[in-house]
């Protein structure tokens, strides 16, 4: 597993090295400066980020922050003080871990594996929330074009679907495409 630890402290940096060297892990990177930070972690391509700060300011949070929405891995925040609203911020943001004043290098596997696994358990909602947009979206031009069929073609609603579905299968394309085609279809005959 490839790992970037992004932290302006030496010292700390080495904690977290140390400690994830310990734990079995051997491709670990260390940024030390926040310059070009993002296109420097895209370079990287690390399969986790983990970010050590002494005591961020609100500028430092939101950099870190864009990074975790840019990047889409799990990412672990190492702070040594916060408040509710970097707190906050930080899950909004889709940090996975924020650990505050709890760097010792023996707990970094198990921070560790919580980031990934609280990360894997968000992106399968995220997809799940995605599939269910999709779906609605789906149901609703396929409601709309019956609605187009049934006024048009003078037919019962499930008559209406029934012919979408048969074109649909005829011509090996999703019911939702069809329907899209119909909608469009009556938007320019109109």
């Amino acid at each position: 597993m490839k790992i970037v630890i992004v932290d302006e402290s030496p010292v700390r940096a080495a904690i977290l090295e140390e400690g994830l060297r310990e734990a079995g892990f051997a491709d670990i990177e260390r940024i030390a400066g926040t310059n070009s930070l993002l296109r420097r972690i895209y370079a990287l391509d690390p399969e986790v980020i983990l970010i050590g700060l002494e005591n961020p300011s609100r500028d430092e949070l939101e950099q870190m922050f864009q990074v975790s929405r840019a990047v889409r891995r799990p990412v672990a925040m190492f702070v040594d003080q916060s408040d509710a609203a970097s707190i906050q911020a930080s899950v909004e943001a889709g940090v996975s871990a924020y650990i505050v004043d709890g760097l010792k290098k023996e707990r970094i596997k198990s921070i560790l594996d919580l980031c990934v696994s609280r990360f894997n358990a968000f992106a399968k909602l995220q997809g799940e929330l995605e599939r269910a947009r999709s779906d609605l979206e789906e149901r609703k031009v396929i409601d709309r074009a019956k609605g187009i069929l049934m006024k048009s073609k003078n037919m019962p609603e499930d008559e209406a679907y029934r012919l979408m579905r048969s074109v649909a299968m005829r011509e090996n394309k999703k019911i939702a495409d069809i329907a899209q085609s119909i909608i469009t279809a009556s938007e320019l005959l109109k």
